[in-house]
Formats: structure tokens, sequence, C-alpha cells
């Protein structure tokens, strides 16, 4: 796809720093190597350093991009079922440095819906990062966020980090570990 290629940005595009999570504005014409394309955002490496551009920017590094839900646009009839479906919307978002969705890298801890109308629902998630001390923190906890926003019938998410439990390589998932080639 992208991944693996150099080009210059077609005009001037906000990207967040990694790992440090400061918001930047990288000029046109500055080189950069797309080093991961998930979840829609990039992931690329410029001026020496790393930085993750949005997928509504893809168009300052010359691509197409169609966000939003991959859903049928039907909110579900219950919470189980709305339930499936953010659980699925949180595989589409990744923390920038590892090329695992959030869910297969364990961070994800807890999700609660509830009904607050006929077809809205207010959608809580309780989630850690691989470190404390992470800069990328509030950027992955927004992009979550952003990715519950998308499926039919959320009306509120609210994202929460926690520490407890502290985060270990032990909750990655099967699929997960194969990717990093832990399996």
């Amino acid at each position: 796809m992208s991944e693996g290629m150099t080009i210059p940005l077609e005009r001037d595009c906000d990207a967040v720093q990694i790992p440090a999570g400061n918001t930047v504005t990288l000029p046109a014409g500055t080189e950069v190597d797309i080093t991961q394309n998930l979840g829609g955002s990039f992931t690329v490496s410029a001026m020496g350093g790393l930085f993750s551009i949005q997928g509504k920017d893809a168009d300052a590094l010359g691509l197409d991009w169609s966000g939003g839900p991959d859903e049928d646009g039907e909110t579900p009839a219950n919470e189980e079922a709305l339930e499936k479906r953010v659980w699925r919307a949180l595989k589409k978002s990744y923390d920038p440095e590892i090329p695992v969705n959030i869910v297969d890298l364990g961070l994800v801890y807890d999700v609660s819906v509830s009904k607050t109308a006929e077809a809205a629902y207010t959608v809580g998630v309780k989630m850690t990062l691989t470190a404390p001390g992470c800069g990328m923190g509030p950027m992955i906890a927004a992009d979550a966020q952003q990715k519950i926003l998308e499926v039919p019938g959320v009306e509120e998410a609210t994202v929460e980090l926690v520490w407890d439990p502290p985060w270990h390589q032990s909750m990655i998932t099967p699929a997960g570990r194969r990717i990093l080639g832990l399996e």
C-alpha cells in the first residue's frame, strides 16, 4: 500500500510527535517516509523523528482517505450488540509505534454501554498504555474515543486511562503475539 514510500508533503500538515505527544506542523515539501498505515492514521519518519498524521490529512501525503465506520449504519437493537461494535471499532485504534491494535495489545480493560434514549447509547472505556509515561497516551485515548463515536447510535463516549492493573506482555492476545513475532 503506502508503507515504505518516501514522499514530499503536498501542504502544511498537523502531526503528533512520537513519543512526546506534542502537536507540530510539518511544512509543505517535507520529505516523509511512511512507516505504518493502520487504523486510519499514518506513522511517518521525517526530520530525524517519528510523527503521527491522521487519516483526514491523507491528502497532504497525496493519498485518498475514506474515513468513517465500516458498519451498516443501523443502530444496534441493544447494549450487547452495540458493545460488540465498540470492540470492533477499538480494533481500528493503534499505538503509532506498534503495529498491533489496542485491543490485541491488551490495553482495553473494560467497555461499558448504557442506553440513554430510543436509539442512543453512552459508552465508557477503561484502558491503559504499555508504559505510564507514554506521551502518546492522550492521542491514543482520543483516537479510541473518535472510533467509538463513529459507531452508529453512540451519542457519547469517554475513554479513561487507568494504571491498575499495570500492563505487561502477557496481556497481548495470541493474534497480537503473532504480529509481533512473540509466538
